[in-house]
Parts: structure tokens; sequence; C-alpha cells
């Protein structure tokens, strides 16, 4: 059947998850063409009670959730792994309707079964189902509380590691600022002590001093009145000296007075 392209998309709900199917469909003729036109969306839920068509000029192929009597067309085989709730007879009456050899009708019908069996086969090679899903979200689940619980039970081995740290460098910083405070004690100790001895060395050598220049300075005083009292010695000597000096002089001058004739002095005739 000569057929030029036209993409039509079935859209298979199946395994709980959706699948976009593209499936070709055209015209050879104004009646195929039509027929292809009417064959605008089909919706199959596999493997449940009822299969729901939407489509515009289909409204005798609308399904809803009710367990209704479905006839099959013996002319259409299946494959036979998987039921699939479609009403292959009334969808080949249906086209025969709108002018579509009976022939034609049943390979359309037959092509739409087989793109339904090849989409609900690669859905159901390509996704989960619900229940193993359901089995993979329990295993993540018992394998993240495993990993929470390994994270907590390391948070807190490491705290706990961490608070024994602290409290050993702790204790270690005590020690520490006990010895440097002893050593400490020690230096200002030894220091004060040597600071002591100096300041007695120091004080005894100021005493010393002291009475060294105390000595000096009666020494000196001493010298002073000795000199004093020496010069005031040889002063008296020189007045005296002086004094008799001049008195022998004074005598000496009027002895001469004396001896020495006087102009008015006649002597013996």
């Amino acid at each position: 059947m000569a057929l030029a392209a036209r993409n039509r998309v079935i859209r298979v709900m199946g395994l709980g998850t959706d699948s976009m199917v593209s499936w070709s469909a055209s015209k050879s003729s104004n009646n195929q063409y039509s027929t292809a036109m009417m064959l605008d969306r089909v919706m199959v839920v596999p493997d449940s009670s009822s299969m729901r068509l939407s489509g515009s000029l289909f409204p005798s192929l609308r399904y809803s959730n009710r367990s209704d009597c479905r006839h099959f067309s013996q002319l259409v085989k299946t494959n036979g792994k998987r039921a699939f709730l479609v009403d292959t007879l009334a969808l080949v009456r249906r086209l025969e309707k709108e002018g579509v050899p009976s022939k034609q009708a049943e390979a359309i019908t037959a092509a739409i079964i087989e793109v339904l069996n090849d989409s609900l086969e690669n859905v159901a090679q390509s996704f989960v189902s619900k229940a193993e899903m359901q089995k993979i979200e329990m295993g993540q689940d018992s394998t993240i509380g495993k990993f929470k619980s390994h994270v907590q039970s390391s948070q807190e081995n490491h705290f706990s590691l961490l608070q024994r740290e602290t409290e050993k460098l702790r204790t270690d910083i005590e020690k520490m600022r006990s010895e440097l405070r002893y050593e400490i004690d020690k230096v200002t100790a030894g220091q004060r002590l040597d600071l002591n001895l100096e300041k007695g060395r120091i004080r005894d050598e100021l005493a010393n001093q002291s009475a060294e220049t105390s000595n000096l300075t009666n020494k000196l005083d001493r010298e002073i009145h000795a000199l004093r009292a020496h010069l005031e010695a040889a002063k008296y000597d020189v007045i005296k000296y002086c004094i008799g000096t001049l008195v022998s002089i004074s005598a000496v001058g009027l002895a001469i007075i004396r001896l020495l004739p006087s102009p008015g002095f006649q002597g013996p005739r």
C-alpha cells in the first residue's frame, strides 16, 4: 500500500510511564487520507480493566473506566504476549464504514496493534514497574538511612574524639601555663634576690664612701687648722721680729743723733 509520509503520534500509557511512539500513516486516495486524519490520537492503557480512545471523529471508540464487553476482530491477530483492550472489530467496521476496503482496514488495525505491541515492549524494556520502583526506592531509603546513621555515628565519633583532643590540649595548656608561671616566679625571685644583694652592696659602698669622705673632710679640716695656727705663729714671729728691728733701728738712730755734734755747740777751748 503506497502511502505518503504523515506522522501520527500514538501515546501509550503503560507500566505507570508515558511513552511517545511515532506512527506513519498517509494517503493513497482521499478516503484513505480522511481515515488517517480521523485516527488523530489513540491512548491505550494495557493490562487494566479499561481503555480510552480520544478522537474528535470517533465518539463510538471512547471508553471510560468501566468493565464493558469488547468484541475483537478474528481477522487481526495479536502477538499473544500482552492483552490489549482494543475493540479491533469496531475499529475495522468504522474504517469500512468510512469507505476503506476491508483488507486495508484490517491492515491499518494490524499496524496499530503492532505499533502498540512494539511501543509497550519498548516501554517495558526501557522502564521499570511500580513495584520495582518501590523496591528500588525502599532500597535507596534503606541505603540513605544506613548512610545517615553511619554519618551520624561518624560525626559522634569525631565529635567525641575532638572533645577528647580539646580536653587534652586544655590540660597541656594548663600544665604549660603552670610551668611558665613557676619559671616566671623563679626568675622573678632570683632577680629580686640579686637586686636586693646589689642594693645591699651599693648601700655598703655608699656607707664606705661616706665614711672615707668624712675622714678626708676631718683630715683636711685638721690640716687647715694646723696650717692656720702655723700661719698665725709665723705672723706673730714676723711682727715680733719687725718690732724688734724697728726698736733696734730707733735705738741706733738715737745713739747716732746723740753722738753727732749740734751746729751751735762750741767745743772746749
